[in-house]
């Protein structure tokens, strides 16, 4: 297939719109299923470079969740817990634990789960049966794969009516060098970011504290390459093989941070007893689970445990989650790493970082406030890499 003709651009109104090989070669994917879209291969594209990437450096699959060029998170495949199969909502899964990809999948689709409604979903290995059987009951865009075991494809195209987006994307295919785009009709060249992420890119630890095990090495790395691919700039937390909290498209640091931080918080909440015990209604859809998941913890736009409210949920009346019941959990937790695609340039992202559980923090370094920046994790007794890297993305 030389060229791809598309619906429409980014919005109905931009047409004609195509997708094809600048040098007149064969496109390196083939469409098994749909008509996917401009948006669509965006996310595609990226997501499936990040999922190769963390496959390549930590050697376990990779699946990461994509919505609007950015991922909600990403993972690779560790088996799950109990408690984190059910807030995820796959303990009705059996040997989920036999299949690393089902795993991955599991954690990526499973950590915002609000944000990943409708995603696009990317698999570094080829789909087999589990994961096909947990991407057909989400709500999803489409998924890109180095390829599809036959059950698999025959389970996924029964997605969206026969209509649902499925890619097989050749694994061997290598970029040129040279990428370029448009923007109001200027071509802008740059030489692609191919800079590899690995465990030699936390050797400069900067802190008192010099202790960074291997499985905090591992988040690391997951968190980084995970900011590689979201829209800057970006602050990414992760623990336990997944990032739990990515926070893309901010301004200011401070907000990635904060916005981060937020998300997750809300992934460890979600593993409570007094989420995972709610009296959900039998006829509850998934979606509106997440959804009332998010206002009984975040109490933001409707309070569901009210009077009127929550007859609409539960079968009965559950109690509040308080801020006091919420901050005591909050501080049971530790081990978090943190990535930041560019330096903090104050000590407030740490103290913020701090209310998270952040532990292990890795960014580039370089302002003219890192002494006090190091300070902070000093006090906290945390453990800080300069990797002097930037990694911003757009």
């Amino acid at each position: 297939m030389k060229e791809f003709e598309l619906k429409y651009g980014c919005n109905p109104n931009q047409k004609p719109a195509k997708i094809y090989m600048k040098d007149g070669s064969d496109l390196p994917i083939t469409i098994l299923s749909g008509r996917p879209g401009y948006i669509n291969f965006l996310d595609a594209f990226n997501s499936w470079q990040l999922v190769k990437e963390l496959k390549e450096a930590l050697g376990l699959p990779a699946v990461t969740s994509f919505k609007h060029v950015s991922p909600t998170s990403a993972a690779v495949g560790i088996p799950l817990s109990d408690r984190l199969k059910k807030a995820c909502f796959v303990d009705d899964i059996p040997g989920l634990d036999d299949s690393p990809l089902a795993c991955a999948y599991a954690r990526a689709r499973g950590t915002d789960r609000m944000c990943s409604f409708g995603d696009w979903v990317a698999l570094s290995d080829v789909c087999d049966v589990t994961t096909a059987k947990l991407v057909k009951r989400e709500v999803s865009d489409g998924i890109i794969a180095p390829g599809y075991e036959p059950e698999a494809l025959e389970i996924l195209k029964q997605k969206r009516g026969g209509n649902y987006n499925i890619v097989a994307i050749d694994p061997d295919y290598v970029p040129e060098v040279q990428e370029t785009k448009q923007v109001f009709g200027i071509t802008f060249e740059q030489g692609r970011n191919n800079f590899r992420i690995d465990r030699e890119l936390l050797s400069e630890i900067v802190t008192k504290n010099q202790d960074l095990p291997e499985s905090a090495v591992r988040d690391l790395i997951i968190s980084l390459i995970t900011l590689k691919y979201t829209q800057s700039n970006s602050v990414c937390f992760a623990v336990d093989g997944q990032a739990i909290g990515v926070g893309a498209g901010q301004q200011s640091r401070v907000h990635c941070t904060r916005l981060a931080g937020g998300k997750a918080d809300t992934w460890f909440l979600r593993q409570s007893d007094k989420v995972l015990n709610l009296p959900f209604r039998a006829d509850l859809k998934r979606p509106d689970r997440d959804n009332v998941i998010d206002g009984y913890i975040n109490q933001n736009e409707e309070d569901v445990t009210a009077d009127g409210n929550w007859q609409k949920y539960f079968t009965e009346q559950p109690a509040p989650f308080t801020k006091e019941e919420q901050r005591a959990c909050l501080d049971t937790v530790d081990g978090v790493a943190l990535g930041s695609d560019a330096f903090f340039p104050f000590s407030d992202n740490i103290e913020r970082a701090y209310k998270s559980g952040v532990k292990y923090i890795a960014e580039p370094g370089g302002s003219i406030r890192d002494d006090a920046v190091i300070e902070c994790c000093d006090k906290y007794g945390m453990v800080m890499a300069f990797t002097k890297m930037r990694l911003f993305h757009h």
